[in-house]
Formats: structure tokens, sequence, C-alpha cells
């Protein structure tokens, strides 16, 4: 008896020996493409950021005088200024604006596959290409839009080329582009909640404003998590657009974020530390600022 003991723990051992290669086998290439695209990068932003490199002459070791560098720079004080107005102003349109369509097109109507299609089709579109759209509706003298406010007896607006409206300009575009993937997201989580809330909400004699704070929203909440957390990440990574739509900054520096930045100083002016310097502070602002919302919103959400 014994024996047949000790035969059996050892071919489960084996088993679970085989499974566990097996397993980490399958894991291996997903594991090597994120050390290799993610890990490995990110530790050379770390490095490169305490060096002075033009990308061909030897790497200069400076410590920490490539962040002092930056710290005190006005482009940097002028970048940090517009990422977080662009952030604040396009994370809240899109959130309620996303919401409202989503609510809308929860209701029972015909084509609601065509109407996903529509909104979402932006977001699948390069966004160089809406850019360069964008661009054409907002030229100052033959654009769509300027032809419209002349229309309606307004003055045209400069829009791209105005330091006032340039940033506006990008954010509504932005907000245009990526407007369908919250509402699918929020439809999505719309038609999960029971319908059964409801019902008994209006047999208590609840009101549709009532049914929406008290139901609906609270039910949400996991979704909106999910959209507050993706949205100021992807917001504060706004890159291609700024470079399209407002080449070099923008007028007077006014689209001037911090990716675009990092850019301009990596390939424009190759101060590649001080690049790399810039990236670290942005994943910096961005981790805090996920935590944060984290700490404050994370118990706010409702799992059912």
């Amino acid at each position: 008896m014994e024996g047949i003991q000790a035969n059996t723990t050892a071919s489960k051992r084996r088993a679970a020996i085989r499974r566990t290669i097996v397993g980490y086998t399958f894991l291996t290439p997903a594991s090597a493409i994120m050390i290799m695209f993610i890990f490995v990068p990110v530790f050379m932003a770390f490095y490169l950021s305490l060096f002075d490199w033009d990308l061909i002459t030897p790497r200069i070791f400076v410590g920490l005088s490539n962040y002092s560098k930056i710290l005190a720079s006005e482009d940097f004080r002028i970048a940090v200024r517009n990422t977080f107005y662009f952030v604040a102003v396009q994370m809240p349109l899109d959130f309620v604006l996303s919401l409202g369509i989503a609510l809308l097109l929860n209701q029972k109507i015909r084509g609601l596959s065509f109407y996903r299609t529509v909104f979402f089709t932006p977001v699948i579109t390069s966004t160089v290409a809406v850019s360069a759209v964008w661009m054409w509706l907002y030229d100052p003298f033959d654009g769509l839009f300027n032809y419209l406010l002349e229309f309606i007896g307004l003055q045209p607006i400069r829009w791209l080329n105005d330091p006032k409206w340039a940033m506006i300009s990008v954010i509504i575009m932005t907000v245009w582009k990526g407007l369908g993937y919250n509402v699918v997201l929020f439809l999505a989580g719309l038609q999960n909640i029971d319908p059964s809330l409801y019902e008994a909400a209006a047999i208590d004699g609840a009101k549709p404003s009532q049914q929406f704070w008290r139901i609906t929203l609270p039910q949400l909440s996991p979704t909106m998590y999910f959209i507050l957390i993706m949205g100021v990440i992807n917001s504060f990574k706004v890159f291609t657009q700024i470079d399209v739509m407002t080449p070099g900054g923008g007028p007077l520096k006014s689209t001037m974020v911090i990716v675009y930045l990092i850019y301009m100083r990596a390939f424009n002016s190759f101060h590649f530390g001080e690049a790399s310097a810039l990236s670290v502070l942005l994943f910096l602002f961005i981790l805090g600022i996920t935590g944060f919302q984290r700490l404050v919103l994370e118990k706010r959400v409702h799992y059912n």
C-alpha cells in the first residue's frame, strides 16, 4: 500500500510540474513581448535620463542635471499647463457626451447596430486622416465651420491659427474622434443593468430622474471608473493631432503638450537625455493621478 501511495504521489507531482511547464510555455511569448516593448524601454528611459546624449557622440553621465534643466524650463511649464488644460476640458466633455448618447441609444429604437457603427467609425479611422479633414473644416478662409458662422451672421474664427482657439479646436476634434469608444462601453454597461431594478423603482413611484441617480449611475460605476482611468491616461498621451494640426506647438506654443515637447527635445534638438527625463516625469504624473483616482473613486464603485 505504501508503495502504491508513493507512486501516486510521485505521479501527481510530475503531472503538476508538467502543467506548470506547459503554463509557463504559453506565457513565454506574451512575457517576452512585454519585457521587450514595455519593461526594457521604461528601464532605458530612466537610464538615459541620467546622461547627456545626442545619439551620435558618446553618452556623458550628468546625474539629475537633465531633471533640473527641465524643471527650470519655461517650455516645460507651458507644456504642463497645456496638458492639464487639455485633460481638464476634453475628458469631462467626452464623458458627459458619450453617456448622454448612450442613454439615448439605450432606448428601444430601430437600427441600434447602425448607430453604434456610425459613432464608432471615427475611433478606428486613422488619427492623421481625421486631423487632415478637420484642418480643412477649420480653414479660416474656405473652411466649413467659418462658412456656417458667416451664414448665421457671426464673425469667422481663425481656429488653429489663434492662440485662444487652437487648443479648443484640437479638443473638439479629439472628443469627436473618441466619442464612439465610450458610447459603446456605456451602452454595454447600461444593457447589463437588471431591468427588475427599474420595475421595482417604478412601482415605488420613483421618477425617471430619481431612477437615473439612484439606479443607473450606481450600476454604471464600474464602467465609469474604467472610462475615467483610461480616458485620463490617453488624454495625457495626446500627440498625433497636435503634431498634424498645429505643428511646432501651435501659435505661441498654445498647443505644446508634454508628449509633443518630448518629441521636440528628442528628434528636433537631439537632447535624448532631457527627452528621457521628460518621459519619466510624464510617467510620474500619470502614475500619481491614476493612484489618486483609484484611492478616491474605487471605494465608490459598486460591483454586483
